[in-house]
């Protein structure tokens, strides 16, 4: 169990720089409220969030490296979660305020029932392979997430699907994908961290569509290659205090406003994100 220290962000007075982690798994947990019970014991010295479902864990922690090192030392050596990936970014902003587990009935929820995202999913597209996959005539290249952040930053050649919502993300497709498929389209979707694109690709492989998926999401790509700004335009919204990240982890001075401004429901982000900072969410 890792304990608290003079030096974690669960105490107050930390010298020590902080770091962001954002990982995930589907994988089937039967007994997930056990999950909890037993992921509290490894994170007193965190903060952040962590989704437990019977399809997995979805997460975000910050912390000291020493103690994100602890951390997911333990959760990888759980064989429930052999191979889950951690994306680390540095901080200047403390992220989060406090600390949540919560046992939910999904851990990214999309709003269609029966969707069986733990067995194998669209065809994962490393970022180097990513880079030239985009860049074909053949390919409609998708920004799976809001229209907000996709306005702060996104793929070249990638199209918004105008939503302001994960949920709204199937009637899109829905409406769209027999285009794709008349027109002999591959369809490549990418999203922050690439849980939403994997939940995504476990519901349109049953409609017989080819979904290539970016390893890791748009972490993993800036993490990875070293020249992202080639491929990527502006910056990488993150749900956080941070904000906003450039293609080399580093956070930027976009604020809030600037994220929020002239989205339908602009204000009402805008004064929700205010009240979740001011809780230490």
């Amino acid at each position: 169990m890792t304990s608290s220290t003079p030096d974690s962000p669960a105490s107050s007075g930390s010298a020590q720089p902080l770091q962001h982690s954002a990982f995930y798994k589907f994988v089937v947990l039967p007994d997930p409220d056990a999950v909890v019970l037993h992921l509290r014991e490894l994170t007193s010295a965190l903060l952040g969030s962590i989704l437990v479902a019977e399809e997995g864990i979805n997460g975000v922690l910050a912390g000291t490296a020493a103690d994100l090192d602890a951390f997911e030392g333990a959760l990888a050596a759980d064989p429930r979660f052999t191979g889950i990936v951690f994306k680390r970014s540095g901080c200047v902003t403390p992220p989060f305020g406090r600390l949540k587990i919560h046992r939910k009935s999904e851990i990214v929820f999309m709003g269609v029932p029966g969707i069986d995202a733990v067995r194998p999913t669209g065809i994962s597209v490393s970022p180097q392979q990513w880079r030239e996959l985009i860049a074909a005539d053949d390919v409609v290249v998708i920004d799976n997430r809001n229209s907000f952040e996709y306005r702060l930053g996104k793929f070249n050649n990638a199209v918004d699907p105008l939503v302001a919502n994960f949920r709204d993300f199937p009637e899109y497709i829905k409406a769209n994908a027999p285009a794709w498929q008349a027109a002999g389209k591959r369809v490549a979707m990418y999203c922050t961290g690439g849980i939403r694109c994997e939940k995504t690709s476990a519901w349109m492989q049953d409609m017989g569509i080819a979904i290539y998926q970016l390893d890791g999401g748009i972490l993993n790509y800036f993490q990875t290659m070293p020249d992202a700004g080639k491929d990527w335009q502006g910056e990488c919204f993150v749900f956080d205090n941070r904000i906003a990240l450039d293609t080399h982890l580093n956070e930027t001075t976009t604020t809030l406003e600037d994220v929020y401004d002239g989205e339908p429901d602009g204000e009402w982000r805008l004064q929700r994100a205010r009240r979740l900072a001011q809780s230490g969410s």
